[in-house]
């Protein structure tokens, strides 16, 4: 892809999905709608060089849509609408957030469109993350798994924060707020297995292993399988990127047709991300639902 505008430079950060974007100046309506192409067609974007205060990502944000404000995690007191993703340097051998492939929070009725990450304290090395393209995974299966998923809708729940929870004999990082046994988090939604971006119209996945029960009509037990073999194969490697963090970073992703992984392996080193979201729309399936 090139860019429309020259005082953007965009680098292709692998194969099959993202991409490294130096900006020549501020993000003003021209150079906004480059990233907001550019988004599109990468689905993920790494900016460099960045120097934002909390409350100019908070205007970033909202110039991609409405905030989306994520549910069971504390947020900022002095900025609402982000959320703290820190891991401290003494928390060893903890769990930490985002450390599994994921789709942020999708068990709402209408998960995030997008989701934004901005990199205040990074370590020396170590704490990247992965991210996978589930358009590609959906375009490289057969034709006959494809007309089997586009029917089927899945089952997600918050279960991280339900009455299920995160098992005891499991540390987790004290330095983010989440909350724990809550109830209304084990609610079940329907959604589409197979969803239809609405700007590009391709179709992508859209299961993950944290918030996917089951296939709606199916017991856990029947659903396993096939769930389990969509999780390994969305997360081939020529599926997927890996973002290295500098502090001043900035990374955007398309929430609707990628999964993500924060990968855990800085012990002994301090994080520190601000993060927002972009609310969206209910998914739209491959094929349209009789009600």
């Amino acid at each position: 892809m090139t860019s429309p505008d020259s005082r953007i430079t965009i680098r292709p950060m692998a194969g099959s999905l993202g991409a490294d974007i130096d900006l020549a100046g501020p993000v003003d309506d021209g150079i906004f709608a480059a990233i907001r192409q550019a988004l599109d067609h990468y689905l993920v974007i790494h900016l460099h060089g960045l120097d934002l205060a909390p409350e100019e990502l908070v205007a970033l944000t909202r110039r991609f849509g409405t905030i989306s404000r994520a549910p069971y995690i504390k947020h900022m007191d002095t900025h609402p609408d982000i959320v703290a993703v820190k891991k401290a340097a003494d928390e060893r051998k903890v769990s930490t957030f985002g450390n599994a492939w994921h789709s942020d929070f999708s068990f709402l009725d209408q998960p995030p469109m997008a989701s934004l990450l901005y990199a205040r304290q990074v370590p020396s090395h170590g704490g990247d993350t992965l991210f996978a393209n589930m358009v590609e995974a959906y375009d490289a299966l057969s034709d006959g798994l494809k007309a089997v998923l586009d029917g089927l809708d899945a089952m997600h729940a918050g279960r991280p924060y339900g009455t299920g929870g995160v098992p005891g004999t499991i540390a987790v990082s004290r330095s983010i707020g989440i909350e724990r046994n809550r109830p209304e988090a084990d609610r079940e939604v329907a959604h589409p297995v197979v969803r239809v971006h609405p700007g590009t119209g391709r179709k992508a996945l859209f299961v993950n292993p944290i918030y996917t029960i089951r296939f709606a009509g199916m017991t856990v037990e029947e659903s396993r399988p096939l769930l389990d073999f969509l999780y390994a194969h969305a997360v081939r490697p020529e599926f997927t990127c890996r973002l290295r963090w500098t502090a001043g970073d900035l990374a955007i992703w398309d929430n609707r047709c990628t999964l993500h992984y924060a990968v855990n392996d800085y012990d002994g080193q301090d994080r520190l991300l601000y993060r927002t979201m972009v609310q969206g729309e209910r998914p739209v399936p491959a094929i349209p639902r009789r009600h």
